[in-house]
């Protein structure tokens, strides 16, 4: 978990939502308005791929710096799951709705009037194909947002998930989820890719929906995800597991009684075996000395002795 805010990580969340928020409505833009009639499949292919291909090229980008969640319904699921710290994870959400404004404008400043067509891209709800059911709707985003968060908790933060292989599973999620979403609800998953649009077109009907849905299926889905599967992948800790049963703790309480009773048996003997033995030791360690002492003493005196026959030697010459 990151424990402190790093303003740099929220910076690269800005650049990935701004990525995601112009490719994705600008593919919208162009295959319904510029070169369509309409939604068709070859446009929903177009605006799949543009929304796939964004998503998983800026989670190769990004991924190594902040994550790339480039999306407040992948940053809440975070941080519930301690994933990053709460300080940090508000500065991604406020990061990704600035990306998606500017992304948004960009488009604006770009295609004004083939971009007020579609709203700049904005989801409008609902579709008739679900009766314009908001309870339809709200399912349908609830799911599809469920497991764009599993793939990511499994694919990028899942200790043993094959490297290298989370951006085109990312990716290849929101390919296939567009696919069938688009003509549902629009398939927004996110709300800064709502959010965006919306504020530059001005269209708000049903906004909320793409709030509500996304946040929440992100949330099941991360917590799911994170204490199923993530957390076994993670080393164990030395502490006993909260899951231990009575009768196991009560087998390490005997077995540990039994030791402290055994332990002062062992400190008594050890103490007898000192005292026994320490008088021999020191025994042995003065009789090193004295001997030392002895030798040297005589080696002295043998000197000594040389020494006043050398001097009685030159008297007797003199």
């Amino acid at each position: 978990m990151t424990s402190l805010v790093n303003p740099r990580n929220w910076f690269a969340e800005a650049i990935g939502t701004y990525a995601l928020v112009f490719f994705g409505p600008l593919a919208i833009i162009l295959s319904v308005v510029a070169f369509g009639d309409g939604l068709s499949i070859e446009s929903i292919i177009m605006i799949a791929l543009a929304h796939g291909a964004a998503v998983g090229l800026m989670v190769y980008a990004f991924g190594h710096i902040s994550g790339a969640h480039i999306n407040p319904a992948v940053t809440i699921p975070m941080m519930i799951t301690k994933k990053i710290s709460v300080g940090d994870g508000i500065g991604y959400i406020i990061f990704q709705l600035i990306g998606a404004v500017v992304a948004a404008f960009s488009l604006k400043a770009i295609l004004p009037e083939l971009g007020a067509k579609v709203n700049f891209g904005t989801q409008g709800g609902p579709s008739e194909l679900l009766n314009s059911s908001i309870m339809a709707g709200i399912t349908v985003e609830i799911i599809l947002t469920f497991f764009l968060v599993t793939v990511i908790f499994l694919t990028a933060v899942h200790k043993k998930a094959p490297a290298g292989i989370h951006g085109i599973s990312i990716g290849g999620m929101v390919f296939l989820l567009h696919i069938v979403g688009v003509p549902l609800t629009g398939a927004s998953m996110n709300p800064a890719r709502t959010f965006g649009p919306a504020v530059v077109s001005g269209f708000w009907e049903l906004h909320w929906i793409y709030w509500l849905a996304p946040i929440v299926g992100g949330i099941i889905a991360g917590v799911i995800m994170n204490y199923v599967f993530v957390n076994n992948a993670e080393p164990k800790t030395k502490s006993v597991s909260r899951s231990t049963s009575k009768s196991q703790l009560e087998q390490y309480e005997k077995q540990y009684l039994s030791k402290l009773e055994k332990e002062p048996a062992k400190e008594e003997t050890k103490e007898e075996t000192k005292k026994v033995s320490r008088p021999r030791k020191a025994r042995a360690k003065k009789s090193n000395p004295q001997s030392d002492l002895e030798k040297y003493e005589k080696r002295y005196l043998a000197r000594l002795e040389k020494q006043s026959q050398t001097n009685a030697d030159s008297t007797d010459e003199e």
